[in-house]
């Protein structure tokens, strides 16, 4: 009987080594992963500060550029403003070849006091006015009586240009010559 006691006591010990070795191997575990979770988050957090330090480094050398280009910046956006006159499609297209579209004006403080395209038209969609992204209007500053088709012409652009009013949109020909504003949003 003395030898099963000392049996059952060595498998008894056997056993809690066994638990403590596996208590203590998960412990080691959890604390390794715990470090390794603690490790990532931080690489993380440093990778997206250097991200937005990159991206304030490229606005900075951009914004140089940009100036020299004749673009001005106004709550995260560029705009350009022509010097010439071309149709609302060439003057979209200029903008496109800039890497920007025709203004959108999503505030009353991007509405400039002088005559210009902006990129606003329903040549696409007759009737259904939508901005150069593809975004229906919501806020207009159509001046009174606007749009119209005036005398029954097709007038599917717009313009600002009633200087010293708010509400100073215009719908034209598309092929009327214009100034023109783009605008290239920047994203920090």
């Amino acid at each position: 009987a003395k030898t099963s006691d000392s049996e059952t006591m060595i498998k008894n010990l056997t056993e809690e080594s066994d638990e403590m070795k596996r208590k203590i191997f998960f412990a080691h575990t959890d604390a390794r992963t715990a470090h390794f979770k603690a490790m990532i988050k931080n690489l993380t957090e440093e990778r997206e500060e250097l991200k937005r330090k990159l991206n304030i480094f490229d606005f900075l050398n951009s914004t140089d550029n940009y100036i020299q280009q004749r673009w001005v910046y106004f709550k995260h956006s560029f705009y350009y403003i022509s010097s010439t006159t071309k149709s609302w499609p060439n003057s979209r297209n200029d903008c496109l070849q800039r890497g920007a579209d025709l203004v959108i004006i999503n505030s009353k403080e991007e509405q400039v006091r002088f005559k210009h395209w902006i990129g606003l038209t329903d040549r696409e969609t007759k009737g259904e006015w939508k901005w150069v992204d593809g975004t229906p209007l919501t806020k207009s500053y159509w001046g009174s009586g606007e749009p119209n088709d005036y005398e029954g012409k097709t007038e599917d652009c717009v313009e600002i240009k009633f200087h010293d009013e708010e509400n100073s949109w215009n719908d034209i020909p598309c092929g009327d010559q214009n100034f023109w504003i783009c605008e290239k949003t920047v994203a920090l």
